[in-house]
């Protein structure tokens, strides 16, 4: 209990520090995570490169914050001739007291636009606590969410909930997830996450060609002879996360395949609120070396 009290009392400072200066708080966090000053006046990393875009750009961009918006994603999606990988939107809520849920079929997903996490999966609505949805859906559009790590392009979002179809298998299990590190408009490796329904989730890189990129913890631990076979629709998802992050200096494109099938996830600018502190540090320079900031639109 008092540790669930120190994070809370952690969470709220930090918010606080947000509100007064977005910058302050991006550097508080950092000495946190890393034992050392940021360096964002001529950031090398991945992550102080991130940080900077973050405070300089990401608030003001309304191409960044368009795609980090959930719901008005959509928009920029079916503009690039990429609709048909949209999951079918089956309706938008201001609110969750809107919500008909006897409108909505047996199977589906519930999500709010303007931040990560915030995601109800609904495999069964005969077994659906409907009251206790819609007090989470509430719990969650209260959470201030920008502010815990200053992500300037969700401050602002006008909230929506979003119903979208459910693409798990018919077993309840959910599609395989791909996650592209795209840098200059080119999507560089893929991060497949694998263990996560069970509870020890491992995360392993791979090139354009699926043969394994020993970039972080878990794909250096891996066996000599690691391999894992390539996913049908995988090249399909590769051109698909060209298209769509071209005239970004960086975005992780995250994306579903279901049956061969390329589904679109989300857009991310700033993963782990650029403060990933399990990504090695060679390869957080080498990431950021990849980032080209002249190649800003």
């Amino acid at each position: 209990m008092k540790k669930k009290k120190i994070s809370r009392l952690s969470r709220a400072f930090f918010a606080f520090t947000s509100y007064i200066s977005p910058s302050l708080n991006t550097k508080l966090l950092f000495y946190r995570k890393f034992g050392r000053k940021a360096e964002l006046k001529n950031p090398k990393t991945l992550n102080e490169k991130l940080l900077k875009l973050k405070l300089e750009r990401y608030g003001t961009d309304p191409l960044v914050r368009q795609c980090a918006d959930k719901y008005k994603v959509r928009d920029f999606i079916e503009e690039k001739g990429c609709g048909s990988c949209l999951n079918k939107l089956l309706a938008v809520y201001d609110k969750p007291e809107d919500i008909d849920f006897n409108a909505l079929p047996d199977r589906f997903v519930l999500k709010w636009n303007f931040g990560c996490g915030f995601n109800l999966i609904c495999d069964d609505k005969n077994k659906l606590d409907i009251s206790k949805a819609v007090a989470q859906l509430k719990k969650w559009g209260r959470e201030p969410f920008w502010t815990y790590y200053s992500e300037l392009q969700y401050k602002g979002v006008e909230k929506k909930i979003i119903a979208e179809e459910y693409i798990g298998d018919s077993n309840g299990n959910p599609p395989e997830d791909y996650k592209f590190y795209c840098f200059n408009g080119k999507a560089f490796c893929v991060m497949l996450c694998e263990g996560r329904k069970e509870g020890w989730p491992k995360f392993y890189f791979f090139d354009r060609d699926f043969n394994l990129l020993r970039i972080n913890r878990d794909s250096k631990d891996a066996p000599p002879d690691f391999s894992r076979s390539k996913p049908a629709g995988i090249e399909e998802a590769f051109r698909l996360a060209d298209t769509l992050s071209a005239g970004f200096p960086f975005v992780r494109v995250d994306l579903y395949i279901t049956e061969g099938q390329v589904r679109f996830g989300e857009m991310t600018f700033t993963p782990a609120a650029a403060l990933d502190n399990k990504r090695l540090p060679e390869t957080d320079l080498m990431f950021g070396e990849m980032l080209k900031e002249e190649t800003i639109r």
